[in-house]
């Protein structure tokens, strides 16, 4: 167990995306007495930018990145069992044709799938008769074979905080909206200043440093640690398009373009088709806002729109996003070919204090990630052994198989839930729902209606079980509410939570 007196933490995290939200629960865990910042909210960039996937990447066997693939594989079933309301199994379709690679070589790519990392839950690949199976029915009639494998989904913005509520829960304090403007390494220790929103700078003390700031990770250790270092982060931008629903059934696709670019389209928020993603370089400036340029939005309707027998227009489109991920700089040749594992960095001269730096990472080994950060600090801070794999996080305390039968019974205990509202309840905030809904009688009892199932009972939760401050931080990041709420009722919800937020402070 580590020493907790000398100094104000034993660890220090810079940045609140899955990487330090992870490290930081880990860390917690195992005794450590951790602090983390985040300058703006929790999965503000990268980490609320994603496919939404838990995979092993099926693609990246074609760069022979088995280690990674064979992690990641593993990894889908720990955590499918750990948060079984915001993540769960689909079934993916690829369908088959002459301009891809034959047959038995895609077969044998997809068994190497199966069987890499040692599956249990999900169920095996199969050969799809387009001309008779559902997933056959919204593709042209010139794809007729296909095939089903297994891949999971997960609600990305709220993975990252889940795992920084564990990490509060286990003793870790975490500071959102408070940016690091410096850590001063002095000796045995780093001195790290801090400035709030709207405050005045203070200082911290920590024993060991971690930098997961994400695309900001090699900023942070040029200008903020003001240190030299030859590794160096590529920054790529992936987005995405939100369409009106594209198929009816359940099942997502994965299509391969004429440029060998896989595009997913994964049913989305009921009542929509989520399809991506792409990969551009986004230069070096990681506040360079990211955004889906009206190119990327052609390229990937063009992409599905070969598959489909309805082609997908322009005004089909109801959202986008984009993200830029902080890959690790191996001197790819292009962004598609750069590699999605991740490397940590340990610098600690002539044992001075360690400061550790997270390059690169994939949101399904974030959990192994952080095991394996802390193994590389142990010999600088004594710490418990690892714990996190198949410990569930908050809400996730049920049977993998078990969000019907909790969904069925929150409608049973509120009987004026409607069956939406009480699956968006149950998917979210799993058996934490009950905690939320409390004694409420009557939708009444929940206060304001903000729209879409929204209240304001949810949205004091949030505010103070999730760290939410803005209107963008509930219907974007712990919800998607704002694909379907129109502008005049999130201007309404921002107005009102500032409002509470002075009440609090008042």
């Amino acid at each position: 167990m580590a020493d907790t007196s000398a100094y104000d933490y034993n660890l220090f995290v810079i940045g609140g995306g899955i990487n330090g939200c992870g490290i930081a629960r880990d860390a917690s865990g195992r005794g450590l007495k951790v602090g983390l910042c985040e300058k703006t909210d929790l999965a503000q960039a990268t980490s609320s930018a994603s496919t939404k996937l838990f995979h092993g990447g099926l693609r990246y066997l074609e760069y022979y990145e088995f280690r990674l693939v064979r992690e990641a594989l593993i990894e889908r079933e720990t955590l499918l069992r750990a948060m079984p309301h915001i993540s769960w199994p689909l079934r993916f379709v690829l369908p088959h044709h002459k301009g891809l690679r034959p047959s038995w070589l895609i077969r044998l790519g997809l068994f190497l799938y199966d069987n890499l990392g040692g599956r249990k839950i999900l169920p095996g690949t199969k050969t799809l008769d387009l001309t008779k199976d559902e997933a056959g029915g919204p593709l042209k009639d010139s794809f007729t074979k296909g095939f089903e494998y297994s891949d999971c989904w997960v609600e990305d913005s709220r993975l990252v905080v889940l795992n920084a509520r564990d990490a509060q829960a286990r003793g870790a304090t975490i500071m959102t909206r408070t940016a690091c403007t410096s850590a001063e390494r002095q000796g045995d220790h780093w001195v790290i200043t801090l400035l709030p929103e709207g405050g005045e700078e203070f200082q911290v003390t920590a024993k060991g440093l971690v930098n997961a700031g994400g695309p900001w990770v090699e900023d942070i250790v040029r200008n903020r640690v003001r240190m030299n270092s030859s590794e160096k982060v590529r920054l790529v931008r992936g987005s995405h398009i939100v369409t009106r629903k594209l198929f009816d059934h359940d099942k997502p696709y994965i299509f391969q373009g004429a440029d060998n670019r896989v595009i997913f389209a994964i049913p989305y928020e009921t009542d929509f088709t989520l399809v991506g993603t792409t990969d551009h370089d986004h230069g070096t400036d990681p506040s360079k806002p990211a955004v889906c340029t009206p190119e990327e939005a052609d390229y990937l309707r063009a992409s599905v729109s070969e598959y489909l027998k309805q082609d997908v227009n322009a005004d089909d489109i109801v959202w986008t996003y984009s993200g830029v991920r902080p890959l690790y700089d191996d001197g790819a040749s292009s962004a598609t070919a750069a590699t999605r594992d991740y490397v940590l960095s340990v610098d600690h001269v002539d044992g001075k204090a360690p400061l550790l730096n997270v390059f690169g990472g994939k949101i399904t080994t974030y959990r192994r990630l952080a095991e394996s950060a802390l193994e590389k600090l142990t010999a600088h801070l004594p710490m418990d052994n690892p714990w996190t794999a198949g410990v569930s996080l908050p809400g996730g305390d049920f049977p993998v198989d078990g969000v019907q039968v909790l969904i069925d019974e929150l409608k049973a205990s509120y009987p004026f839930l409607s069956d939406r509202w009480a699956k968006r309840l149950i998917k979210a905030y799993g058996t934490d729902a009950k905690v939320m809904l409390s004694d409420a009688k009557a939708a009444t009892d929940l206060g304001e209606d903000f729209g879409e199932t929204l209240t304001e009972r949810e949205v004091r939760w949030l505010m103070t079980h999730e760290w939410a401050c803005h209107a963008e931080d509930v219907v974007y990041r712990r919800s998607k509410l704002g694909i379907r709420m129109n502008e005049d009722q999130t201007t309404h919800l921002e107005n009102w939570m500032q409002q509470a937020r002075r009440e609090t402070v008042a």
